[in-house]
C-alpha cells in the first residue's frame, strides 16, 4: 500500500472500532481506489462512442440493533464523517418494521484476489484499440449489410475492504469486452440481425490479449455477415411443438433468466417484488425441488476467465464453488451473509447453511446485494453440437437472444433469437428467421434430455444484469453446454 492508501486503511479500522463502541453489532467498509471504464464504439466505420471514465470513494455500511445503515463519499478526507452518517441511518431504520438482521458468527479473513491479465487494457494505446476495431468492421462491410457496429469495453478496480470482525481483503477486477453486430431489412421491411461476443471456453486471460486474439473474436465477423444474409432470405418458423437446442449464446439468456435471478436469495423473501420481481422458489423447496431433468446441474462457479469470478465478495467472504441444482434437485440459493438468518428462522431450519458469496455493489455508493455470480451447468456425457443434432428428429438450433419476456415470479418466459437451423432426421435442413420459444420453467427444466460434453461448453459474458432499487448494472458470466430440449412450443400462431 502507498502512504495515501496506509491512512486511509488507518482511519478506517479507527472507525470501525469506534462503530462497536457506540453499540454496533457489525461495520464494514469498500473503498474503490480505483473504479475505471472505458468504451469505444465504431458504427458504420464512424466513431460514436469514446468513452473513458474513473470514480474513487468509500461505502461504508453499519449494524445496529438489526438495522443496516449506509453512507458513501466521494472525499476520502471525510471517512469519520462517512461512519457518522451511516451510524445514523442505522439509527433511523431500526423505527421501519422489518425482521433483524443477523451477520451471525465471526467470519475473519486476509486475502487478495487478482485476475489472470496478460495485458492492461488501458495501457493499450486508443490507436490500437481503434485499429483493431477498424479491421473487423472492414470484415463486416458488405453491400448487403445496412448497418454494422463493433464495440470493445474494458473495467478496471481496485477495490479495498474491511471490517470490524477483522477481514481485510484487496481485489484487482479487471473485465474485457467485445461485441459486434451485422444489420438488414428483410423483405417485409423487418431489421434482421446477426451478432457476435467476444466468449472462450472458461481458460486463459482477461486482458488485451483476449479481445485481439482473432479466434475469440475478429475471425467470427465474416461468418456472422453470411449468416444474415440467410437469415435475411429465410421464411418464419412456423409455430409447432418441436425439440429444441440451445446453443451457448442462448442458453446462457435461459440460465441467466430461469435459474440465476429465481434463485437469488432477497428475491425468495421477497425484497425485490416492488422492482424486478420475486421468485416461484420458496425456502422449503430447498433440497426437495425437482427444478429439472437429472441432466440438469447447475452450480454456481469459479471460472478464472469470467467477470462473474472476484475472488472475495462485498462481504469479505472468499467465493466459493458449489452446487445451486444437482441432478435436477434444487440444493442451495444465491445468498450472502446477510439475509441468512431470516431466511433460516423463516423456514424454521437449516436451509442455508453458509453465504453464497453473492454479496455484489456495482459501485462505491452502491450497498451490497444478492446478485448472480457465474451460473454455469456443467458438461455432460452427449457429445458435441453434431452429435445432438444427429439425434434429433425434429427439432431447431437457437441461438442469441433479440427478444425476452419473463414472468413476474420467473415462473414462465418466452424467447425470441436471432436465427434457427431446423433439424430434420438428424440433420440441418435450412435456417429460419424470427424463431421464438415459450415455456414453464420447471416444465422447459424437466425436458432437458441432452447436454454436450466439455467441448461444447462455452463462457458468455453478461456485461449488463441489471437489478435493485437504485437500479445496479453488474457483471458476470455463464458457462453453458449445448443443451436439448424435448417437445418444446416453438413459433407463434397466426
Amino acid at each position: 500500500m502507498n502512504t495515501e492508501l496506509n491512512q486511509q486503511a488507518a482511519a478506517v479500522k479507527t472507525e470501525l472500532k469506534r462503530m462497536l463502541d457506540t453499540g454496533c453489532s457489525f461495520a464494514d467498509a469498500r473503498l474503490y481506489g480505483e473504479d475505471r471504464s472505458e468504451r469505444l464504439t465504431l458504427y458504420d466505420g464512424n466513431l460514436e462512442t469514446n468513452y473513458d471514465a474513473n470514480e474513487r470513494g468509500i461505502g461504508v455500511r453499519t449494524l445496529y440493533k438489526g438495522a443496516w445503515g449506509f453512507a458513501a463519499t466521494a472525499d476520502l478526507s471525510s471517512i469519520p464523517a462517512c461512519f457518522d452518517r451511516a451510524f445514523a441511518n442505522a439509527k433511523a431504520a431500526t423505527m421501519l418494521p422489518g425482521f433483524p438482521k443477523d451477520m451471525g458468527p465471526a467470519q475473519p479473513t486476509k486475502g487478495q484476489y487478482r485476475p489472470p491479465v496478460k495485458q492492461d487494457p488501458f495501457e493499450v494505446p486508443t490507436s490500437d484499440k481503434l485499429a483493431l476495431l477498424s479491421g473487423i468492421d472492414a470484415q463486416l462491410k458488405d453491400d448487403a449489410v445496412a448497418h454494422r457496429y463493433v464495440t470493445a469495453s474494458f473495467q478496471r478496480r481496485m477495490i479495498f475492504y474491511w471490517n470490524s470482525e477483522g477481514t481485510e481483503v484487496d481485489r484487482w477486477q479487471l473485465n474485457t469486452f467485445g461485441s459486434m453486430a451485422v444489420m438488414a431489412p428483410d423483405p417485409q421491411g423487418r431489421t434482421q440481425r446477426r451478432t457476435m461476443e467476444l466468449f472462450c471456453n472458461g481458460d486463459g486471460t482477461r486482458g488485451w490479449e483476449w479481445i485481439a486474439d482473432p479466434a475469440a473474436f475478429g475471425a467470427h465477423a465474416e461468418r456472422i455477415r453470411k449468416e444474415l444474409a440467410e437469415i435475411i432470405a429465410a421464411e418464419t418458423l412456423p409455430p409447432g411443438r418441436r425439440d429444441v437446442i440451445l446453443l451457448p449464446g442462448q442458453g446462457f439468456l435461459q440460465v441467466h433468466e430461469t435459474i440465476g435471478h429465481a434463485l437469488e436469495l432477497d428475491r425468495i423473501l421477497g425484497y425485490e417484488l416492488s422492482f424486478a420481481g420475486g421468485s416461484h422458489v420458496r425456502l422449503e423447496h430447498i433440497g426437495k425441488l425437482r427444478y429439472g431433468s437429472d441432466k440438469l446441474n447447475a452450480r454456481a462457479g469459479i471460472v478464472a476467465n469470467s467477470p462473474g469470478t472476484f475472488g472475495f465478495d462485498d462481504e469479505g467472504t472468499p467465493q466459493r464453488d458449489y452446487y445451486l441444482i444437482e441432478k435436477g434437485i434444487l440444493v442451495n440459493v444465491l445468498s450472502s451473509r446477510t439475509d441468512l438468518a431470516e431466511a433460516n428462522a423463516k423456514a424454521g431450519r437449516i436451509a442455508i447453511k453458509e453465504s453464497g458469496t453473492a454479496a455484489r455493489a456495482c459501485a462505491f455508493y452502491r450497498t451490497p446485494i444478492d446478485r448472480m455470480t457465474n451460473i454455469n451447468i456443467d458438461a455432460g456425457e452427449d457429445g458435441t453440437l453434431e452429435d445432438i443434432v444427429a439425434a434429433t428428429e425434429d427439432g431447431v438450433v437457437l441461438d442469441v437472444p433479440v427478444s425476452w419476456s419473463i414472468g413476474s415470479n420467473r415462473e414462465h418466459f418466452h424467447f425470441g433469437t436471432e436465427i434457427a437451423w431446423e433439424v430434420k432426421n438428424g440433420k440441418r435442413t435450412k435456417v429460419y428467421k424470427n424463431p421464438t420459444y415459450h415455456g414453464h420453467t420447471l416444465e422447459f427444466w424437466n425436458s432437458l434430455d441432452k447436454v454436450g460434453s466439455k467441448p461444447s461448453w462455452c463462457l458468455q459474458q453478461v456485461p449488463n444484469c441489471g437489478k435493485g432499487e437504485p437500479n445496479q448494472i453488474m457483471e458476470l458470466g455463464h458457462g453453458i453446454p449445448v443443451m436439448r430440449f424435448h417437445n418444446v412450443e416453438t413459433g407463434e400462431k397466426e
